[in-house]
């Protein structure tokens, strides 16, 4: 196995605890999840309602995988962290499978929790993989 190789860039939204924003190894690329921070002013206020913060947290996540060279399509895996599950889960689902192809979308993991990081309402995390 090569020796991991840990990313932090600079137009991605600044860490909000102490972690990178990409680490990989042997192809393996794990993308730390991301909010619907304003990578420009991360002191804003997060965007109202969930489809805004998914689509911000989306545009976040891209920036990092374009950093790496990558796109969606090689995400083979998701997990979103929802802080109103019940109240935002068709919502959420509507605005992310925007993003992927109908016969192209990564295995997900979709989980409720009590809180996120800045009040936010959605965090999702990506592994990929190179080609």
């Amino acid at each position: 196995m090569s020796m991991p190789v840990y990313h932090l860039f600079a137009d991605a939204p600044a860490p909000v605890a102490p972690f990178s924003h990409a680490c990989e190894a042997d192809g393996w690329v794990f993308v730390t999840g991301q909010l619907p921070i304003d990578p420009g002013n991360e002191a804003a206020p997060l965007p109202e309602g969930i489809e805004a913060q998914t689509h911000k947290t989306f545009a976040n996540l891209l920036v990092v995988l374009k950093d790496l060279g990558l796109g969606l399509e090689n995400v083979v895996s998701a997990r979103a962290f929802l802080t109103d599950f019940y109240g935002d889960y068709q919502r959420f689902n509507t605005i992310y499978a925007s993003y992927f192809a109908e016969d192209k979308r990564p295995a997900r993991t979709c989980i409720g929790t009590t809180g996120l990081a800045r009040h936010a309402l959605v965090e999702i995390d990506f592994i990929a993989r190179r080609p």
